[in-house]
């Protein structure tokens, strides 16, 4: 079993909807799931091992006798928390319930004792067929969940009952294996997002590059956990988000206030804004001349997170942090300094990560071993960042 819990082997059958289960990947890392794809050998005759590779991010193998050096079957069973096999051909749902072991896949699959879905697709007459029939009786009876075919059309005129389910279906039943659904129902959580500016003059402003992308992402997946949701959103377009309580601010203060108005009524606190350390003294109502941009005077912004750690009774406080320097030492100073129970920290000296819609990075907890990780979309993180915050809650 893995550290976070979302490690996913995939298993790609060898007919010829395996193409769908290139979508599913992607959706399903999204999702917040981390897959490593285990293709039957005959299945890549339809998607090819780079292709899956290139997804997937991981190595892909099909038989026990490649790397072996890793006794594949054991260290893939054992990370495992969850196994999603889609498509599964007759052929591989008779090989599963026969207890076979003649691929990669089915040694993995006899070697783990992980919560197992299975997706049929096939021609309608090998779906109706007896023996098909009592196959996935048989691994009903064993515990594996079965879902039904789709009724559609299949290869050449053929329609009937077969058709691989549609990509959001696949998730719905699998979220509901993995018990992804609704575990923030009844929780508050506040997110502060984008970049807050400080004015200079009616032009020009103090700022920073973030795009609020990754606080977004944050919301919406614990809009889709249950949770009721209040983004606090400075400087970026906040129209297409849907059933989240939005607050818009511009600078530091008017963050703090949004912050000290909602801040006791959370569970959760995710500050993943990035807020700027000073802002002028004063505001020119003009347009400042150029020759007197050199005489700015500046002020220290109030530490946001600080202050309202000083006020925390039972919330989850989760911040980030960007460093271009010794970043590990400068993430753990700041989670102990600002009582903060998880960080995810950046390296971004090389100016990466802003705008972007994958991230790599650390997440560092209070009382436990720093878990790099890996490129991921910020969908993603935004998952492994909750499912922390809901182990603090407790």
């Amino acid at each position: 079993m893995s550290l976070l819990g979302r490690e996913v082997i995939l298993g790609v059958g060898g007919g010829i909807a395996a193409y769908k289960s290139c979508e599913l990947l992607r959706r399903l890392q999204d999702e917040g799931y981390s897959l490593t794809v285990v293709p039957t050998p005959s299945s890549l005759n339809f998607v090819g091992k780079a292709t899956w590779e290139a997804l997937s991010g991981r190595p892909v193998n099909t038989q026990v006798w490649e790397s072996v050096h890793t006794v594949p079957h054991v260290a893939l069973a054992e990370l495992a928390d969850f196994f999603l096999i889609a498509p599964a051909t007759a052929d591989l749902i008779a090989r599963i319930a026969q207890g076979r072991a003649d691929d990669l896949l089915t040694n993995l699959i006899l070697a783990s004792d992980a919560p197992k879905m299975i997706v049929p697709a096939m021609h309608p007459s090998m779906w109706l067929d007896p023996a098909t029939v009592a196959n996935v009786r048989t691994l009903r009876d064993r515990g594996f969940v079965v879902m039904d075919p789709e009724v559609g059309r299949l290869t050449g005129n053929d329609v009937g009952p077969g058709r691989f389910p549609e990509t959001a279906s696949i998730i719905s039943s699998f979220n509901e294996l993995t018990g992804m659904v609704q575990d923030l129902k009844g929780k508050r959580v506040l997110i502060t997002a984008g970049g807050t500016r400080e004015a200079i003059d009616p032009v020009r402003f103090i700022g920073n590059k973030s795009s609020g992308k990754q606080g977004v992402a944050v919301a919406k997946a614990a809009l889709q956990r249950g949770a009721e949701v209040h983004l606090i959103a400075a400087n970026f377009d906040t129209s297409e988000l849907k059933g989240i309580q939005v607050t818009k601010v511009e600078n530091t203060l008017e963050m703090q206030e949004a912050l000290n108005k909602s801040f006791d009524d959370c569970d959760i606190l995710i500050m993943s804004a990035a807020v700027s350390d000073a802002r002028p003294k004063s505001s020119a109502v003009d347009k400042i001349k150029k020759a007197l941009l050199g005489s700015i005077e500046l002020e220290e912004n109030p530490d946001l997170l600080a202050g309202v750690a000083a006020r925390k009774g039972n919330q989850v406080l989760v911040g980030f942090a960007a460093e271009t320097k010794d970043h590990l030492q400068e993430a753990r100073r700041k989670l102990e300094a600002k009582g903060l129970d998880v960080l995810y920290v950046n390296d971004v000296s090389g100016g990466a990560i802003f705008g972007q819609d994958q991230t790599m990075g650390t997440i560092l907890l209070r009382n436990d071993a720093d878990i790099a990780v890996k490129e991921v979309s910020k969908d993603a993180l935004g998952n492994l960042l909750l499912d922390h915050a809901i182990r603090q809650l407790g």
